[in-house]
């Protein structure tokens, strides 16, 4: 079987050991002699696997029992409208940070539910660098601030948790969620797309504060109401059995390696290489965004001449590096660099670039 180097944005590569489980289980998971897709989610072992997956989650990133964790079906677009529905009343307004495409798309799907107010933006600048905090023009009256850590498309990233004062801060962290340890006290609510760190498309997990579960938000259907799954340990209705299996093997991955301080510095030392050689190219290469704020998980580029980029396409394909073309809203290209790729793969994409700028440079 030959193996390629998977640099896509999401869905996005997954540890080679959790996928060789993963194959080992598929016909015959726990000694069952079924799937665990085939598996009813109220029986014992699906029941004992989904709680050990939480236990694991909450070890790796510190979950205090003030908060519940959920493992729900859908992807973060869905609660970018949902979690205004729970945690903003008809009259509430929350504020919103937006640093690139999905924190836009974030305050769009919001509008019918909250009155959104954009507290900072980076717009101004193309989403290249971060709005200054002292710039921010936050509400000490608004029910929530939500911002992306992360933004995937534009490669901009915070270097650290903002201070919002005494409202809850709501964070979509699909794209760096685990690649680092975060304080999850200093949130009410964060929430993360499976598909980019933890595993396949189709569930998101959320680590919410319970009291905000208590908000009344606004009439609506029981599926929807956090607070109805969180009672119902994400049982609520058949949740995406498959995600969350794979899931926990990754956060028994991720334990192995040596939790989420150890792939910090397996992150850093990616990212740097990658920047080092972009940086180091003479011009050949370069990423836009300003270095204070770039991404360790999402490192767009481009070459000094445009007409090259679809011999960069085919000749790292050919070398066996994928999913390097940038998203449609910016061109170019883009390596994402979570969890799951490891530094040999950066290795490989770096040597790639020096010698393709040098044949075509």
């Amino acid at each position: 079987m030959s193996m390629v180097w998977n640099f896509s944005a999401g869905p996005a590569a997954l540890p080679r050991e959790v996928l060789e489980q993963a194959q080992r289980e598929l016909l015959d998971w726990n000694g069952s002699g079924m799937s665990v897709m085939e598996q009813s989610h109220r029986g014992k072992r699906f029941i004992a696997m989904a709680a050990e997956a939480e236990a694991d989650l909450r070890e790796l990133m510190a979950v205090r029992d003030d908060y519940a964790v959920l493992f729900l079906q859908g992807g973060a677009t869905q609660h970018f409208a949902q979690i205004p529905m729970n945690l903003a009343g008809p009259d509430d307004r929350a504020d919103y940070v937006v640093t690139g495409h999905w924190g836009e798309k974030a305050v769009r799907e919001a509008l019918p539910y909250v009155k959104a107010n954009i507290a900072a933006t980076g717009a101004g600048h193309d989403f290249r660098r971060l709005p200054p905090r002292e710039t921010w023009r936050l509400d000490s009256g608004a029910a929530y601030v939500h911002y992306t850590p992360n933004e995937t498309i534009h490669g901009v990233e915070f270097p650290d948790v903002p201070d919002v004062g005494d409202v809850p801060l709501v964070a979509d962290m699909s794209s760096n969620i685990l690649s680092a340890p975060v304080d999850v006290s200093r949130f009410g609510l964060i929430y993360a797309g499976a598909q980019k760190n933890i595993g396949p498309s189709g569930l998101v997990v959320m680590i919410v504060r319970r009291d905000l579960l208590a908000r009344p938000g606004r009439p609506m259907a029981k599926i929807l109401r956090y607070a109805e799954h969180a009672a119902q340990d994400s049982m609520l209705n058949t949740p995406n059995t498959w995600g969350w299996y794979l899931a926990g093997l990754t956060f028994k991955w991720l334990k192995a390696q040596g939790g989420v301080a150890a792939m910090a510095e397996r992150n850093r030392a990616k990212a740097e290489l990658l920047y080092r050689t972009i940086d180091g190219s003479g011009g050949f290469y370069a990423n836009p965004i300003d270095p204070a704020a770039r991404s360790r998980m999402n490192v767009p580029f481009t070459l000094h001449d445009s007409a090259l980029d679809a011999d960069f396409l085919k000749e790292s394909e050919a070398a066996g590096l994928f999913a390097l073309k940038g998203h449609k809203a910016i061109g170019g290209m883009r390596a994402s660099l979570y969890n799951a790729v490891p530094l040999e793969a950066v290795q490989a994409l770096a040597a790639f670039m020096r010698d393709f700028a040098d044949r075509h440079g």
